[in-house]
């Protein structure tokens, strides 16, 4: 079993350039890539595999013009050009949209360190190329704080390991494999009601209620309202002509704003896996699930902000996540049965 483990980091000053400067690199031998892509395409060329653009990207880096690549990990670069080939099949695949540009404002910063040279304690973790120097005072440059200590194993295989940048702190992202930890489950069944005035109601008539409800959530909103007004008013006081002046209060107003939203987002979080948790704990056999159609419900524009908070779609997919760690089965049903006939449902589940 392969579980994904994700970790907030503590860099100096330094090392935060180091990331921004790599996440810099890697955007751009994305757009580097999926440009060499899409004009070898309109052109009527065949596809142009990640070693191919690979070696005209060595090329590229032993240029005059873009030396300062030289000093960014290959393993950055490289990835993100693979990164762009992958994309560029899907797309022919018919698995997802055409792959677009990463813009410096709109997309979020990030890079990929190689599995094996990538290193961890219980403390902190070790990046590739950070500081060249053999002394022990440059090395220490290379060893960046976790915030949480012993959460990632380290003596273990990992795989794609991933740093982000949210707007307000760095992450990583490493896959490890544990082994199978599959229990003996119940002969009992959930069914699992979703809506608006309670997040779920279960077959056994356990409640969980809408944390949006909530006072905490809702003084959390009422000062995210406040925030976005006194924004919207500097903006308007600083305003040029037809453009607007960013000045530093603005900076420091919309930095508060985005710890609002992440704090809001991570109580909605948390209670879905709390409640997820909870239901999981049970050891059913199966779980039945109303298939909502979410895009549906969103263009009523009286109930999409209450659809949206609620957060449906995590809560499916984090369900069928524990599935199959946890080995039972979740059926998908259509227009969702209340509890007076929940039984007819298990009776048909358990000749499955």
């Amino acid at each position: 079993m392969v579980k994904a483990i994700k970790v907030m980091l503590i860099p100096n000053n330094v090392q935060k350039t180091k990331m921004f400067q790599y996440a810099g690199a890697s955007r751009f031998a994305y757009n580097w890539a999926l440009a060499m892509e899409k004009e070898n395409y309109e052109k009527g060329g065949r596809f142009l595999s990640d070693s191919e653009l690979r070696k005209e990207f060595t090329k590229l880096r032993h240029s005059n013009e873009y030396a300062w690549l030289l000093n960014i990990s290959n393993n950055v670069t490289k990835q993100a050009i693979k990164d762009v080939c992958t994309a560029y099949k899907n797309f022919f695949k018919g698995l997802q949209k055409f792959p677009r540009f990463k813009s410096k404002k709109r997309s979020m910063p990030k890079f990929y360190q190689d599995n094996v040279k990538i290193r961890f304690s219980n403390t902190h973790v070790k990046f590739e190329g950070f500081s060249s120097g053999r002394k022990a005072n440059k090395q220490k440059m290379n060893w960046v704080r976790l915030a949480e200590h012993g959460r990632i194993p380290t003596d273990a295989k990992y795989m794609n390991p991933r740093i982000s940048f949210d707007g307000l702190n760095w992450w990583i992202s490493v896959c490890v494999e544990f082994p199978d930890c599959r229990e003996t489950l119940n002969d009992d069944g959930v069914g699992i009601d979703l809506g608006i005035k309670d997040l779920a109601v279960c077959s056994d008539a356990v409640k969980y209620k809408n944390i949006n409800k909530s006072q905490k959530v809702k003084k959390s909103e009422k000062q995210k309202r406040r925030l976005q007004r006194s924004i919207s008013r500097s903006y308007g006081k600083n305003k040029k002509g037809e453009s607007y002046c960013k000045t530093n209060n603005v900076i420091k107003k919309e930095k508060l704003l985005l710890k609002r939203n992440h704090r809001l987002t991570n109580i909605r979080k948390n209670y879905l896996n709390q409640a997820i948790s909870e239901i999981v704990n049970r050891k059913p056999r199966f779980i039945c699930i109303e298939d909502l159609k979410v895009s549906g419900m969103m263009k009523n524009r009286h109930l999409s902000k209450a659809v949206q908070e609620q957060g449906f779609f995590c809560f499916g997919n984090s369900l069928n996540i524990s599935a199959m760690i946890k080995g039972f089965r979740l059926l998908w049903l259509t227009g969702f049965i209340h509890h007076q006939s929940f039984a007819a449902v298990v009776g048909t589940s358990k000749k499955i």
